[in-house]
C-alpha cells in the first residue's frame, strides 16, 4: 500500500506494517516484545521496522491522551475566521501568530466561507471572550469571527484509519 512521505517519496506499506501500526495506535506504550509477539516477528526486526515507520515519517509520535476537563479546560470552541486580507505574508503573520497561541490546540486553512478553523480551549467563557476580542480578533487580516460552543462530544476519533492486515501469519518470529 504505497502512502507519501513527507519528503514527497512513496513509501510502501506491507500487512506487517499494518499490524504495527495497528498496534501502536491502540496502545502506543505496548512493549516492543509484545509488539513483536503480534506482528509475527523477532524484537530486533519489529524495532528496525517501528524506526524505520519514524525515520519516513509514516509515525509521526508518540503521545499521551490527557482528558482537557481533567485540568479545568471547561470549554471547548470551534471558531471559524474569516481573513480581510488573503496575500501570502498576511496569512503567514496570522498562522504563525496562532501557531504560537496556546489557547488553539488545531488550526486548519480550508477552503469555503470561511478561511480558517481553530479548536480553542478555555477555563471559562469569560476567558473564551477575552480570548477572541483582545488575542484573536486583533491579529492581521481578520476580518470576521464566528465561533460554536461545543456542548458535547458525541465521536472523537484520533486514530487516522489503516486498512485491516491481511490474516496474520503464524510460526516462529522472521
Amino acid at each position: 500500500m504505497p502512502i507519501n512521505e513527507t519528503n514527497g517519496r512513496k513509501y510502501d506499506l506491507d500487512e506487517t506494517d499494518l499490524t504495527i501500526m495497528h498496534a501502536l495506535q491502540a496502545d502506543g506504550r505496548i512493549s516492543n516484545v509484545d509488539l513483536a509477539e503480534r506482528a509475527g516477528l523477532s524484537p530486533s526486526t519489529t524495532l528496525e521496522r517501528v524506526r524505520r515507520l519514524e525515520r519516513s515519517g509514516v509515525i509521526k509520535g508518540y503521545t499521551a491522551r490527557i482528558d482537557p476537563k481533567a485540568l479545568g479546560h471547561e470549554v471547548i470552541v470551534f471558531v471559524q475566521v474569516t481573513m480581510r486580507d488573503h496575500d501570502q505574508a498576511t496569512l503567514a503573520r496570522f498562522e504563525d501568530a496562532i501557531a504560537r497561541h496556546p489557547d488553539v490546540i488545531e488550526c486548519h486553512h480550508v477552503a469555503g466561507d470561511y478561511d480558517f478553523l481553530l479548536k480553542v480551549l478555555t477555563r471559562s467563557v469569560d476567558e473564551l471572550r477575552k480570548m477572541l476580542v483582545e488575542r484573536l480578533s486583533v491579529l492581521p487580516g481578520v476580518g470576521r469571527i464566528h465561533t460554536m460552543l461545543i456542548l458535547s462530544t458525541v465521536k472523537q476519533i484520533l486514530d487516522v484509519p489503516l486498512r485491516e492486515p491481511a490474516a496474520a501469519e503464524t510460526g516462529a518470529p522472521k
